[in-house]
């Protein structure tokens, strides 16, 4: 009989977590998953997911619009808030069921408490007040919103107070540039709040190609998004009639919400690593190698708690590799080098690989093919819209270092393109595709000539 109680103790039942936990039994391995909230972690409870159908019911009020153009008339149509949220509970309600159903049926046991650490082999449940053991522990907790502590910032939601709101605000202010905070400004504006977004950087989207950055500034603006950047939070203030926003350069914007979407944090505090000495950098991160294993030989960590690529379906594959290293015998790294990824603004984005930028800094020459144009369906529906397609090549070995695209369909696209690019796709393989015509994708096959070389002064 084994001296301990598991053979795995997984603490957080998000998506590397229960990953995890279910490749770890289905090798034998006797494991309980704790989760205090509900199962299923941000992704699924209050992240990606009903990001997604918020999105969604953004995008009708456009439809209806482009509507005529195709001969159509819509009379009538009305938005109500209330109704969106209480269909997006049922369907979160129905994922948490099959991700509670998924575990048991793989024999994992989970735990509905609070888990701390008290040594490298002890987990304290908090609310039963007991103790449990385990000879391996995987901490899968994620992350949480960063809060800008300005006066006020008490009065300010974030994602997670977003998806329950009582009534859509009819303004609102979302402070941040990165994934969240550019989705929710699309699904504020795109629902009918007048919606301001403001950033400290130069522009949205840091780490992203700067022509896709430029051009989905550019788009948002059109589709009557304020966006205000290189200012900051200095207070909010409560009005008679909402909020009232101060920035450093002395405006005030009055507001009926103010949304926080400037990071995330990773999720550790109070969860006892350092009862087992674990490593964490100063902002809370987990410190891990290839393997996702910490400074500490049975504790390991997988997802974005480890603050590598916060991504969903990284974390998800963080939890195989885990589980495979572990019980498989069978040390997998995840390369994280090259990952697909979307980002679900308005219009939303798909890219895969390295930007332009980087490039150029790795390489002593970059060749850029670049289209922009008008998409199909809006010839008909009148609206200004424009695509983004772009390449990213090595010309001495003809290689695709990156795909980066802005438009309809461009997460769904990228995903296929991602297989190419990881696969060390060339140029010429992307020309000797045949192109599906009509469609947006065709450009990626058939643009066959670069942008000049920039300039020497350029490049300054």
């Amino acid at each position: 009989m084994s001296e301990y109680d598991y053979d795995l103790f997984t603490i957080g039942a998000g998506s590397g977590g229960v990953r995890a936990s279910r490749m770890a039994a289905s090798y034998g391995a006797r494991v309980a998953v704790a989760e205090e909230y509900r199962v299923g972690g941000t992704c699924v409870i209050r992240g990606c997911v009903p990001k997604k159908l918020f999105v969604y019911a953004s995008h009708v009020h456009e439809e209806i619009e482009d509507a005529t153009g195709f001969g159509w008339t819509v009379e009538g149509a009305k938005f109500d808030w209330k109704t969106l949220i209480a269909n997006k509970d049922k369907e979160i309600d129905r994922l948490n069921g099959i991700y509670i159903g998924n575990l048991e049926g793989s024999a994992v046991e989970i735990v509905e408490d609070r888990a701390v650490i008290k040594d490298k082999h002890t987990i304290h449940l908090v609310n039963q007040n007991r103790d449990v053991t385990a000879k391996t522990i995987l901490i899968a907790t994620g992350a949480t919103p960063n809060i800008h502590e300005v006066p006020g910032h008490e009065l300010a939601i974030t994602s997670n107070e977003a998806f329950h709101l009582d009534e859509l605000p009819k303004r609102v202010v979302v402070a941040g540039g990165g994934y969240i905070a550019v989705e929710f400004a699309g699904i504020f504006n795109g629902l009918g709040s007048e919606t301001t977004l403001v950033y400290r950087g130069e522009e949205i989207l840091r780490g992203f190609d700067n022509d896709l950055r430029r051009h989905l500034h550019m788009e948002m603006e059109k589709k009557g998004v304020t966006i205000r950047t290189q200012v900051v939070f200095e207070k909010i203030e409560k009005t008679d009639d909402g909020l009232a926003v101060t920035l450093n350069d002395g405006t005030v914007i009055e507001t009926d919400a103010v949304m926080f979407a400037i990071g995330r944090v990773p999720n550790t505090k109070g969860l006892g690593l350092e009862n087992a000495g674990v490593k964490m950098s100063a902002n809370g991160t987990i410190e891990v190698d290839a393997y996702s294993r910490t400074n500490v030989d049975n504790i390991y960590a997988v997802g974005d708690v480890t603050n590598r690529a916060n991504l969903t379906p990284v974390a998800i594959r963080e939890g195989a590799a885990f589980a495979e290293t572990v019980f498989a015998n069978n040390p997998v790294a995840v390369d994280h080098s090259c990952i697909p990824t979307a980002v679900f603004s308005t219009p939303e984005i798909g890219t895969v690989g390295i930007s332009e930028e980087v490039a150029r800094e790795r390489f002593d020459r970059v060749d850029v093919y670049k289209s922009t144009f008008r998409p199909m369906k809006h010839t008909l529906s009148g609206r200004d819209e424009r695509t983004m397609m772009k390449l990213v090549v090595d010309p001495a070995s003809d290689r695709v270092l990156g795909v980066h695209m802005i438009g309809p369909a461009s997460g769904e696209i990228v995903q296929a393109v991602g297989i190419a690019v990881q696969m060390g796709a060339t140029k010429a393989q992307f020309d000797a595709t045949i192109a599906v015509h009509p469609t947006a994708a065709e450009e990626l096959v058939t643009m066959k000539t670069p942008e000049p070389q920039p300039t020497a002064a350029a490049a300054e």
